[in-house]
């Protein structure tokens, strides 16, 4: 048997129009369809007989037809629609492959189709921010969970907390959605509170997080992975959008602060410390590194934290002026370590969490790299 059309197969037709005779030709019909030898003529025929098979009483005919279409690139759009708003045996592997489906029938698709036509949109090799994103709102769990776990999808960072918001919670999305290539900051630090301990380390170990962050993880506390997650260095325009957040959250407290500057995280602290205290980043650099004594204090009043801690933070910036990354092996741990050791050593008002969380990441620290 031959995959093309013949004049065996139309006089077979004439003879036997029956379903698996119609089923046979649609296939080879579609095979003839691509061509690229047809006459203007034939082809405009060949369109003809295909616009016909379309609208075939017979599913399996349309299902033959629309199965060896799906790659076509000479589809006409017309017959494209045709077959995408069939029932989901017919349309469902062809709205997943075809390209003669713009973005516009595909959000068409997406607003009046069934779960299962959405699934197939959400899968397909290439997925635009803006259909991605009506997949977001519209689709049902299933079908966000296939289009996280599609690399061809390009989901930002607005889409991704808005999957969060929606299903956050489910199993079904938190896997495929942990395991992708990429994830922003404020997107990876919303996932570590949510996930379990096995996909917090695969946070840990695959989206460039450092691996210190393990033990905090474990502990499960959102504080303690939160500082983790910030370690390591980031880009200041994250750090920005992270600390709005958390502080949108109720994230942004005293400890946090604490912590994170402990552990070396200056950025971090300093772009905390201007949100709390509504001044420009420039400005609260200024007056932390060197306005002296004063100065650091009226912006840590402004920022409303609580008085006792204000020793802390001289402590630990005196520290950070006096032991600068080099950029040697281990810099940072040796900066958090003097950090640490200086703050337990000369101040006795923190609370006994964060005296644990010290203790613990100083213990941490003194181990020797592996």
């Amino acid at each position: 048997m031959t995959d093309y059309l013949t004049k065996d197969d139309v006089a077979k037709l004439l003879a036997d129009p029956s379903p698996d005779q119609r089923t046979v030709l649609a296939g080879k019909m579609a095979h003839h369809f691509d061509n690229d030898k047809l006459t203007a003529s034939e082809r405009k025929l060949a369109e003809d007989i295909i616009r016909i098979m379309a609208r075939d009483a017979i599913a399996r005919v349309r299902q033959s037809l629309a199965e060896n279409l799906k790659t076509s690139p000479n589809l006409p759009h017309d017959v494209a629609m045709t077959l995408a708003r069939d029932v989901e045996a017919v349309a469902v592997p062809f709205i997943a492959m075809s390209k003669a489906l713009s973005d516009t029938d595909l959000m068409e698709l997406v607003r009046s189709g069934s779960s299962a036509k959405q699934s197939a949109i959400a899968s397909r090799p290439e997925v635009s921010e803006p259909l991605a994103s009506e997949l977001i709102r519209i689709g049902d769990e299933e079908t966000v969970a296939v289009l996280v776990g599609n690399e061809g999808a390009v989901l930002g960072e607005n889409s991704l907390n808005q999957v969060i918001d929606r299903f956050g919670s489910s199993e079904r999305i938190q896997g495929p959605l942990v395991h992708r290539s990429h994830l922003p900051l404020t997107v990876a630090e919303r996932m570590v509170t949510l996930v379990s301990e096995t996909l917090q380390n695969y946070l840990v170990s695959h989206h460039e997080l450092p691996a210190d962050t393990a033990s905090d993880l474990i502990l499960k506390s959102r504080e303690r992975a939160t500082v983790s997650l910030l370690t390591g260095g980031t880009d200041e325009k994250a750090v920005e959008q992270l600390v709005t957040q958390l502080a949108e959250g109720g994230r942004l407290t005293p400890s946090l602060l604490i912590r994170s500057l402990c552990m070396g995280d200056m950025v971090f602290f300093e772009v905390a410390l201007a949100h709390l205290a509504a001044v420009p980043l420039h400005n609260a650099r200024l007056l932390i590194h060197d306005g002296g004594v004063l100065a650091i204090n009226a912006i840590y009043k402004k920022a409303g934290l609580p008085p006792g801690l204000l020793p802390v933070v001289r402590i630990a910036v005196d520290v950070a002026r006096e032991t600068p990354f080099d950029g040697e092996e281990r810099d940072r741990e040796r900066h958090s370590r003097r950090m640490i050791e200086r703050i337990l050593t000369q101040y006795e008002g923190l609370e006994s969490a964060d005296i644990d969380y010290l203790l613990n990441k100083l213990s941490d620290l003194a181990r020797p790299a592996s």
